[in-house]
């Protein structure tokens, strides 16, 4: 079980490999990954920031409250900060539990939340200026579910 909050870009396939073969037991493994997308075409780069230390341990907080909601053996949550350009990976979550049901549901209250409430801001950069993301109401429906 594993969180990391880094600059760097990662591998999702190797992620995924590394994350597989300790997933001893597991029938399913579920994994998703978000790109920075660009939308109407006039992203430059996105700017993510967050405190170190507190973003954590709300990802740990998250990651327990899917380990004991549903039987998962192993859960991964990946969140990168810093400058990022469309296409580029920000995030990977991957579950793997006996079952699909579990690793599936558990994987969308993972993003759900990763979405709505983790402790990351968004600034956009592009040809008309920059912006903050602000939270979407259909996100924050989405986490009303759980």
């Amino acid at each position: 079980m594993s969180v990391r909050v880094q600059i760097e870009p990662f591998d999702a396939g190797e992620e995924l490999r590394l994350f597989s073969e300790g997933a001893k037991g597991a029938g399913a493994i579920v994994t998703f990954s978000g790109v920075v997308r660009d939308e109407d075409g006039s992203l430059e780069a996105m700017e993510i920031e967050h405190y170190p230390g507190m973003t954590e341990s709300a990802l740990e907080n998250i990651r327990n409250e899917a380990m004991s909601r549903w039987s998962l053996s192993s859960v991964l949550i990946i969140h990168r900060y810093g400058a990022l350009k469309a296409g580029e990976q920000i995030m990977m979550v991957a579950t793997a539990s006996r079952h699909r049901a579990d690793a599936f549901a558990a994987a969308e209250f993972l993003m759900d939340y990763l979405k709505s409430r983790a402790p990351f801001w968004k600034k956009e950069f592009g040809s008309t200026g920059e912006k903050w993301v602000e939270a979407r109401d259909e996100d924050e429906a989405s986490l009303k579910r759980w």
